[in-house]
């Protein structure tokens, strides 16, 4: 850069140009009252101290005039540093000049746009981020190596509330921070190893698989970030599914055990005569018959659940249906010592589009339950009829009886294939397919399949009720 387009130089130019202007205006102004012969001395003082004066004033003008030009635009770009410091990165002085203090105003204003658009990449960054933590299902929740809460998405804070209200023991409730009770020992491990570890969560009947990673820095582990996924329903499935591998192996083992050892016992002639081999076959044919009903049984609910259930719908009179059912079982109530009541409507109770059959395995499935778990002399009671609602017209049918219950614990759960609330239930002589927890699987499929649903209510000790809903027009 040249040295007079400079700040410097500039005021060596201003400086000469002054003394130049002084010398100029003294001469103008004093030649004609210069005496040349300097006789008059007082004359030659009253000049200078006025040439002095007339100098100066000119100076003082100038160097306020240049001062005023150098502190102005740093004055501004004071209060523009102020303003951005503030956060207003949009800020910019508008300074235009050739000299440092230009290309400090356009640094300053590079610098300012800058900074504006890597705060943008920093926000869109956090934006994005914080979209993507809104829409994931799982709890993100992230710590600081004291155990204090720095980030969390929605979820995160909901699942942070529910363990805040959760009673913890009194040994429990000793933790660091705000690290919630369950996760403790796995946030300790974590920031001790500095590795990754998995484990599971238990807080207000619902399973949480977490997975919690350390967050490394150069100074080493500064925390550590858990992804909580709520595995409720899995858990409750493979539970199921143990609980029907013990109960089926269980149902097949023992007709074949059965099988079996009949089998062996006419192999071996141990029945003589032809009243005991004729026992022995009818045992065989009897428990063949009952794995063949649990295969069915089987079969049916999985072509259920694969949306493959075929309604042979046509108009149908409950009436009709609950006569028959009843019927079908007043006998066996009666050699049971068990009292079934049932009273006709006096309503019409017409289906417009309802599978007889399937309604009547839906009965069926529920008489079975209600006569293996009533004690005599208690009753079974059957009962239909027109409910007219805002949603409709509908068919209610219920089956109560006065057996003994289903513990709360396990009503929500009693729909779901292979549940069974008592696992220390027998079969009876009757040997439907409910000890399976099958049957009240395949009931829920076909009333559903009909538009309708099913619920329970029980206490136990005195009994339970099945209540079933039928659209009168049909699944809509």
């Amino acid at each position: 850069m040249a040295i007079w387009r400079t700040v410097v130089g500039k005021m060596w130019l201003t400086i000469i140009a002054l003394v130049a202007v002084v010398i100029i205006v003294i001469g103008l102004f004093l030649l004609n009252y210069i005496d040349l012969t300097f006789v008059d001395s007082s004359k030659v003082k009253h000049l200078f101290i006025y040439a002095g004066a007339v100098g100066f004033l000119l100076t003082t003008f100038f160097a306020f005039f240049l001062l005023k030009k150098i502190t102005q635009p740093l004055r501004e770009m004071k209060e523009a540093a102020v303003l951005i410091a503030q956060g207003d990165f949009t800020t910019r002085v508008a300074i235009r000049s050739s000299d440092e203090i230009g290309e400090l105003a356009n640094t300053f204003n590079s610098m300012s746009s800058e900074i504006d658009s890597l705060i943008h990449i920093l926000q869109h960054e956090r934006d994005h981020l914080s979209s993507v933590l809104r829409s994931m299902t799982d709890a993100v929740i992230s710590f600081n190596a004291e155990g204090k809460v720095i980030l969390t998405n929605p979820q995160g804070k909901n699942l942070l509330n529910d363990w805040i209200t959760t009673d913890w023991s009194e040994e429990e409730a000793y933790g660091e921070g705000e690290v919630p009770v369950p996760i403790q020992e796995t946030f300790h491990e974590v920031i001790r190893r500095g590795q990754d570890m998995t484990s599971r969560a238990y807080v207000k009947n619902e399973v949480f698989s977490v997975v919690m990673t350390p967050l490394v820095s150069t100074e080493g582990v500064r925390g550590a970030v858990a992804v909580f996924r709520n595995v409720t329903e899995e858990f409750k499935v493979e539970k199921l599914r143990t609980d029907f591998v013990a109960n089926i192996s269980h149902e097949i083992r023992t007709p074949l055990s059965m099988v079996q050892g009949y089998s062996e016992a006419l192999l071996d002639e141990i029945a003589t005569s032809p009243e005991e081999r004729r026992e022995l076959v009818q045992v065989i044919h009897d428990e063949s018959l009952r794995m063949g009903r649990l295969v069915k049984d089987l079969l049916d609910l999985a072509r259920m659940e694969a949306g493959h259930l075929e309604l042979n719908a046509q108009v149908l009179d409950v009436q009709l249906l609950m006569n028959r059912v009843y019927r079908k079982f007043a006998v066996l109530t009666k050699e049971k010592g068990l009292n079934l009541i049932y009273e006709e409507s006096k309503d019409k109770l017409i289906l417009q589009e309802a599978d007889g059959d399937r309604l009547e395995q839906v009965l069926t499935n529920l008489m079975d339950n209600a006569i293996r778990h009533t004690p005599p002399q208690a009753s079974i009671r059957l009962n239909a009829e027109l409910v007219r609602d805002k949603r409709g017209n509908e068919v209610r049918i219920t089956v109560s009886d006065e057996g003994q219950g289903i513990p709360a614990e396990d009503l929500p759960y009693i729909f779901e294939r292979f549940y069974k609330a008592d696992k220390a239930r027998k079969r009876d002589s009757n040997g439907g397919s409910g000890g399976t927890g099958l049957g009240l699987a395949i009931v829920r499929n076909i009333v559903e399949a009909h538009g309708g649903r099913i619920e329970a209510a029980s206490e136990v000790g005195k009994g339970t009720t099945f209540t079933i809903h039928l659209p009168v027009h049909g699944k809509a």
